[in-house]
């Protein structure tokens, strides 16, 4: 891992906050696949748009492969990048990786970013997804009795957002009646809290990948300091938490974000939610976008597909 990062310095890329959003998405978008593995053939990759609550229509793509009996389980994916940069392309190789290694289909949300579509847009775009995968999967050829959500970084933020609206009571009733009940939340390094006052972004906020510039940029984009109080921004502020999915959740060590996901975790833990936490030493935040040169993103990506392949029912 130290190794690429002296790689990555020495390729001499400016911040990307030195960039502006609009450069900062066109370099983003050169370099999201470099590091990812091929993106594998699939049997189906769809691609759709979906009514949100505004009238407004977005993209999303369906991956799938190999045979199902019946109706398939399917994964809402939510893809990082700090709610500005990021969309169906940056994640089509990681997003391929989870359909093809776990049997499910993965629906992949293009949901409105930052700073054009500010802070609760995204959150309501995934939302009304969610929503819309429970009322259409089986016009699909989906389950929606075996749905999970997921995503990386800022998607899984949204992703935790989505299980905690989605969570039942001891009764099974809905917090949320709109949404769909979840077999799954599925995230990986998501940031969870408001930072600043946690060991991790501490230790790791510089010469880390993820840096405490680029976070605020990100943030200061995407939401008002008042917004970043509502837990729909930091989901470990959440008031309830019982009755959400179950978590599995992957983590880098050296990434300021841990401790807060840590927490999150903990917190989940507390309210009787059954969670998985691995934590992947030496490496950093977006490590599992670096198939192509880390293995700990090859068992990252394995272990995720087997949490989906447990969770929706896909075990032989």
């Amino acid at each position: 891992m130290r190794e690429l990062l002296v790689r990555i310095e020495r390729a001499g890329r400016p911040p990307l906050p030195s960039l502006g959003v609009e450069g900062a998405r066109l370099a983003y978008a050169r370099g999201a696949e470099i590091l990812d593995l091929p993106r594998a053939p699939l049997d189906r990759v769809e691609d759709l748009r979906l009514p949100m609550r505004d009238g407004q229509r977005i993209a999303a793509r369906l991956y799938a492969h190999g045979p199902a009996e019946g109706l398939r389980p399917v994964l809402l994916f939510l893809h990082g990048g700090g709610y500005v940069l990021g969309d169906l392309e940056s994640h089509d190789s990681l997003c391929r990786q989870l359909a093809l290694r776990s049997g499910a289909a993965v629906l992949a949300l293009d949901y409105r970013r930052a700073p054009e579509h500010r802070f609760p847009t995204a959150v309501h775009d995934a939302l009304d997804a969610l929503a819309w995968l429970g009322r259409e999967a089986a016009r699909l050829g989906l389950d929606p009795r075996r749905l999970a959500v997921g995503g990386d970084s800022a998607g899984g933020t949204l992703a935790a957002v989505c299980a905690i609206a989605a969570r039942r009571d001891a009764q099974g009733r809905p917090a949320d009646p709109a949404l769909p009940a979840l077999r799954l939340q599925l995230l990986i390094y998501p940031a969870c809290g408001r930072l600043r006052h946690t060991a991790s972004y501490a230790a790791y906020r510089r010469d880390h990948l993820l840096s405490d510039t680029t976070l605020d940029w990100f943030f200061d984009h995407y939401a008002d300091p008042a917004e970043r109080e509502d837990w729909r921004f930091a989901p470990l502020l959440a008031p309830a938490m019982h009755g959400a999915a179950p978590l599995w959740m992957g983590l880098a060590a050296c990434d300021p974000l841990h401790d807060d996901a840590c927490a999150y975790a903990e917190a989940l833990r507390h309210a009787g939610v059954p969670v998985t936490l691995r934590v992947w030493p030496g490496v950093v935040h977006d490590f599992l976008k670096m198939g192509r040169a880390l293995p700990e993103a090859l068992q990252a990506q394995a272990e995720a597909a087997e949490a989906l392949r447990q969770a929706l029912g896909l075990t032989e």
